[in-house]
């Protein structure tokens, strides 16, 4: 891979005109060289359509029609695209200025690497982030059901990671399709949470209704028992002593274990940037 990959990139949208611009532009302000930019709306009547239109130039592709959900919409928009790198940014979240470099950085500079999440990080209504939380969390973590929050806008994987786990989202699940395509690459390959901020999330009305009604939350719990089938006898022992933790000070013993080294597989690997050898590493 080269150190300049190629990475696709594509909006999902529909009317979401209050948004869509400042998402555009935090994709294509970046200058990056090998930008492979798609945008896919639904058939906007909120003037979104007009928006994206005064930056068709700077696209690979683009539309504007029905379709079937946002998972098709997805579908859709990397149907249209080559890059070596991939990942997807809704209509009304963000990339920093320095997203793209950095993700080329990493998978140019660590070939075992196949993908990553940044620090999640969250955005008001407007000006910059409102809040980063460092999430830092394993597969045994998912498996005991206590997590199930990989932030999509700060994840980025090869297409060969996407090809091998089916190449598609499951457009019968419309609203854990990510999480679905979480469970499916952590089967082939270890998430590498990575040490800084890469994308973040908008709160608005919309959306903090979604969170609300705790649908998502509950339909991501339904994945989980065939997910955890597809572990040998050992991993699922470790993900019922997560969940046995838990009830007893998970954290704290937790903590306790894995700064002894008793508890090595306590995190997914991190990667951090090694500033005495200008690089990329991991930890």
């Amino acid at each position: 891979m080269s150190s300049t990959p190629r990475i696709s990139v594509v909006t999902p949208s529909f009317n979401q005109v209050a948004f869509i611009r400042d998402t555009l532009r935090s994709v294509l302000d970046q200058g990056y060289p090998e930008l492979d930019y798609v945008v896919v709306d639904g058939g906007s009547t909120d003037g979104s359509a007009d928006v994206i239109r005064e930056y068709q130039d700077q696209l690979a592709w683009w539309v504007s029609e029905p379709d079937r959900g946002h998972p098709d919409a997805i579908n859709k928009g990397f149907a249209h695209t080559s890059g070596e790198i991939m990942c997807w940014i809704n209509s009304s979240d963000a990339y920093y200025p320095w997203t793209l470099a950095t993700v080329a950085e990493i998978f140019a500079g660590l070939p075992q690497v196949e993908w990553i999440m940044g620090v999640p990080s969250e955005l008001g209504l407007a000006g910059g982030p409102k809040k980063v939380a460092p999430a830092y969390f394993n597969i045994y973590d998912i498996l005991a059901g206590r997590y199930r929050w990989i932030q999509q806008e700060s994840v980025f994987w090869r297409r060969s990671l996407w090809e091998r786990a089916g190449g598609k989202l499951d457009e019968s699940k419309l609203r854990v399709a990510d999480f679905d395509l979480w469970l499916r690459f952590l089967r082939l390959s270890p998430l590498y949470h990575v040490e800084t901020v890469l994308g973040a999330f908008r709160n608005h009305d919309d959306r903090l209704g979604d969170q609300a009604d705790g649908r998502y939350e509950s339909e991501a719990a339904a994945l989980l028992p065939e997910f955890a089938a597809s572990f040998d006898d050992r991993t699922r022992r470790r993900g019922r002593l997560v969940r046995t933790v838990a009830r007893d000070r998970r954290k704290l013993i937790g903590q306790t274990l894995h700064a002894a080294g008793a508890w090595p597989w306590y995190r997914h690997p991190r990667i951090g940037f090694d500033f005495a050898l200008d690089r990329w590493v991991v930890r």
